[in-house]
């Protein structure tokens, strides 16, 4: 037990001193979002469900930014966002994914370094059409896990290391 404790406190001791090599941060704008194809909560209130989203949306893009080198910011203005789903009203309101109802998002992004000189830009209108015949979702139950793996992918590929 004692040398258990040890290794843990040596580890997380080693991973504060280290250096951080990759360590770029997120900068996240919503324009418009009164105006996105649909971000119906199906049975929660409206504006806690769009603050839910836009706060895990928000996580996403930073967590995906810490990929990116010291200094380096990822700027994202979202214009559009279709989740996964749609929002059905019988006796309640509930979200019903299926494959018809496809995640999408669209936005601009740029990657400025810490003089704020650009680095990368670009628009994309991101969709996954076939988010439903994929291998089992990487984020599980997680409220965005469709939308979460169609960034992880689209940000693997525009910034390939």
């Amino acid at each position: 037990m004692k040398k258990l404790h040890f290794v843990v406190i040596t580890y997380l001791s080693s991973m504060l001193l280290a250096p951080s090599v990759l360590a770029g941060t997120s900068e996240v704008t919503w324009t418009n979002p009164e105006k996105y194809r649909d971000i119906d909560p199906g049975d929660s209130h409206r504006e806690k469900f769009k603050r839910q989203i836009f706060s895990n949306f928000e996580k996403h893009f930073a967590k995906l930014a810490k990929a990116l080198p010291e200094g380096q910011v990822l700027k994202i203005n979202v214009t559009d966002v279709d989740l996964a789903g749609d929002a059905k009203f019988n006796m309640e309101r509930i979200r019903i994914v299926r494959d018809i109802y496809f995640p999408r998002l669209e936005f601009s992004y740029e990657v400025v370094d810490a003089s704020g000189n650009t680095l990368h830009s670009g628009e994309e209108n991101l969709k996954d059409m076939s988010f439903m015949m994929r291998g089992g979702a990487k984020y599980g139950n997680d409220l965005l896990s469709y939308e979460k793996r169609m960034l992880d992918d689209w940000f693997r590929d525009t910034f390939k290391s």
